[in-house]
């Protein structure tokens, strides 16, 4: 029985969003990504992540607590919005750091643990984000 109900609420599920699809909008978001240039960044991030994770616990974990909040902005170069929203989701992914809003050709970034070397770790992942687009536009 259960078992059945799955089978039936996935038709379900299936032919709603086919309605959907079909009617709604003509509003379609277009991915345009390298696929082993994409597999290549999201590897790299996951090692970023990982490295972030141990600085913001040491920084959390220190007797002195040495947190060293900022915000500031950062430019993005890529071309399509779905370019930006990864590029956003990366740095909110990246333990100690959050995009708090989008503005036409940057970020308003918050750091807890803030160095002169973020700057140049975002422009590195700036470029790398950008390089899984493909160049179709």
């Amino acid at each position: 029985m259960i078992i059945g109900f799955g089978i039936i609420s996935a038709m379900i599920s299936v032919y709603v969003v086919r309605r959907m699809d079909n009617a709604a909008d003509a509003d379609r978001l277009e991915v345009n990504l390298g696929v082993f240039a994409t597999i290549a960044y999201w590897a790299w991030l996951m090692v970023e992540i990982a490295k972030a994770n141990w600085a913001v616990t040491k920084l959390i974990l220190s007797p002195s607590m040495p947190i060293n909040r900022h915000m500031f902005r950062i430019p993005y170069t890529q071309k399509t919005d779905l370019g930006q929203a990864i590029f956003a989701n990366s740095i909110t992914l990246t333990p100690g750091t959050i995009s708090v809003e989008v503005e036409e050709g940057e970020f308003l970034i918050h750091a807890v643990g803030y160095s002169e070397d973020d700057l140049d770790a975002l422009a590195d992942m700036d470029r790398r984000v950008t390089a899984i687009e493909k160049d179709s536009i």
